[in-house]
């Protein structure tokens, strides 16, 4: 099987998300917005792993794209979390990077996939 950079770059960000959110409740008493980045951030990956075994192009693209969302709200909640100064930008500069690296990835992969189906 081969080895997908993507995948492994989404699951090493879905654990650092996990042990975001447990900084964030035990450190920030956050547990709201927390909770959210919890659950779009570790969805990124769970959704590219599900297009591993999609049905069709269509489905692939489906599941990617829904992937691509999820980064997207997980940057809004990062971006959240600063504005709101329950976090400062240096604690997610690290965080906020690989997500773009990963969200860039994710559109070049649809392109690309979107381009075969035409």
């Amino acid at each position: 099987m081969a080895k997908s950079i993507l995948a492994d770059k989404s699951i090493d960000f879905a654990v650092r998300i996990v042990k975001f959110y447990k900084y964030l409740c035990d450190e920030k008493k956050e547990y709201v917005l927390s909770k959210q980045i919890l659950r779009s951030g570790t969805s990124i990956g769970a959704n590219i792993r599900e297009s591993k075994n999609a049905q069709s192009n269509a489905d692939f693209i489906n599941k990617m794209n829904i992937a691509l969302k999820e980064a997207d709200e997980t940057e809004y909640w990062l971006e959240v979390l600063t504005k709101s100064e329950i976090i400062n930008a240096s604690q997610v500069e690290k965080l906020t990077s690989d997500l773009k690296e990963i969200i860039a990835m994710l559109v070049s992969s649809i392109k690309t996939c979107k381009g075969k189906t035409q």
